[in-house]
């Protein structure tokens, strides 16, 4: 299979074997690998092998690696360097070099993503399609198994909780927020009547969200959507579009109060919202709890430059880190740590010029934005250091990033073109 270079240095039409066009097989093979991004129940996961494979073969075929998302390359290489080096200092080096395997084969997936967007960033619809049908699909077998809707569907509930086909109800909810978030920027930016279909799988979706009873994801969500809701009221021009935003704003969220209202009538749902919906929990604020370990953790990690190796926390405490920048300096170590840290808030002002321009996947940047953003604030009490979707909106973001930094590029070289044969033109004559 043969591909050549397209517009934005993506593939041309060329022809496979079967007679498909190959960049039809390359797309294909992208939708595929981000609906399987939500079935990673078992490891390894389906995921983990298409994208292995997946990765190899578009490398293969000409995937370019470019200089517009180098930063992202480099921070990556560092922060699992950071990880190689803490490994001989792990108890089990056996499970900490797998731990750190398993990063750098994620860090990858992210440079893939940024290197297909940047190849060609109308793939954007691709990759949001295969996630979105796989969130609907993920989040429908969750809402079934909460609530026992067919034999041997309590395997999709943790905890009393819906996790669907994640191993945690804290990873279900945060995954179902973009394909949530992208569904709602549709109603806002198009007529709601001509998408009125698009209001079941948003209903299935909001209610998975609320049934993982993950605080984490709750506050994601209303993060993420008030985060693209102000967004559109900024950058709408007409006052009658404004107040259409405006109108649909309290209609929303009147909706989704119907919504959980009427599924808090059900007593096991409303006993177990008001067990979560606690800002503290006693796990939260024990003598050991999340917020104290936090404390004790960075200061441990200020006397082992190298960190203490992957999975060694929780011999020092009773529970893991729950907070990926504290991870990043007890398992990546003072390097790692760090990196982690600029590469995202590098990755967030990155996006912010980024925003406000008219292009046909501004609305995704949008979304991959506020989902983003709001992913590194959760990140502050969960660990989503091997979150798979975390690291698909690293290369999301940064497919963005190098298609906005080629266009610009693009622009300057016409611009001197055009100038210096405005130039030739006076001298000849």
């Amino acid at each position: 299979m043969s591909i050549a270079a397209g517009p934005y240095g993506g593939p041309h039409l060329a022809r496979a074997p079967a007679g498909l066009p190959a960049r039809s097989l390359g797309n294909g093979a992208l939708w595929l690998a981000a609906f399987l991004s939500g079935f990673v129940i078992e490891e390894p996961a389906p995921y983990e092998l298409y994208m292995a494979l997946v990765t190899v073969v578009w490398l293969a075929c000409g995937l370019k690696l470019r200089r517009e998302f180098g930063p992202l390359i480099i921070c990556l290489m560092l922060y699992i360097a950071g990880g190689m080096a803490s490994i001989p200092l792990a108890r089990e080096m056996g499970e900490a070099m797998m731990y750190i395997a398993i990063s750098g084969f994620l860090a990858v997936t992210a440079i893939f993503y940024a290197a297909v967007l940047a190849d060609d960033p109308d793939r954007f619809r691709i990759i949001q399609s295969g996630y979105t049908i796989s969130a609907v699909l993920v989040a429908a077998i969750g809402i079934a198994g909460y609530f026992q809707l067919f034999p041997g569907a309590g395997y999709f509930t943790l905890y009393d909780r819906a996790r669907g086909t994640f191993q945690d109800p804290n990873v279900f909810g945060p995954f179902l927020v973009l394909p949530t978030v992208l569904l709602l920027q549709r109603l806002l930016k198009d007529s709601v009547l001509r998408n009125l279909h698009l209001l079941v799988p948003l209903a299935i979706l909001l209610l998975a969200v609320f049934l993982s009873f993950s605080r984490g994801a709750w506050g994601l969500l209303v993060a993420a959507v008030l985060t693209v809701y102000l967004l559109a009221l900024i950058t709408e021009q007409t006052p009658r579009r404004r107040a259409r935003l405006i109108f649909l704003g309290v209609t929303g969220t009147l909706a989704v109060v119907a919504l959980i209202a009427a599924a808090l009538s059900i007593d096991s749902v409303a006993e177990m919202f008001s067990q979560r919906a606690r800002l503290v929990q006693e796990y939260d604020g024990a003598r050991l709890g999340r917020f104290a370990r936090y404390s004790l953790g960075f200061q441990m990690v200020m006397d082992h430059p190298l960190g203490i190796g992957a999975l060694e926390f929780n011999k020092y405490f009773p529970e893991d880190e729950h907070n990926v920048y504290l991870k990043g300096f007890t398992t990546y170590g003072w390097l790692g740590g760090t990196v982690y840290i600029i590469l995202a808030l590098w990755t967030l002002a990155a996006l912010v010029p980024l925003l406000f321009k008219s292009r046909p996947w501004t609305a995704f940047t949008q979304s991959i934005f506020a989902v983003f953003g709001a992913h590194l604030v959760l990140s502050v009490f969960i660990d989503t250091d091997h979150w798979r979707h975390m690291y698909m909106l690293y290369g999301l973001a940064w497919g963005m990033i190098a298609t906005d930094a080629m266009e610009r590029r693009r622009h300057r070289k016409q611009l001197f073109a055009s100038r210096t044969a405005r130039q030739s033109a006076r001298w000849t004559t």
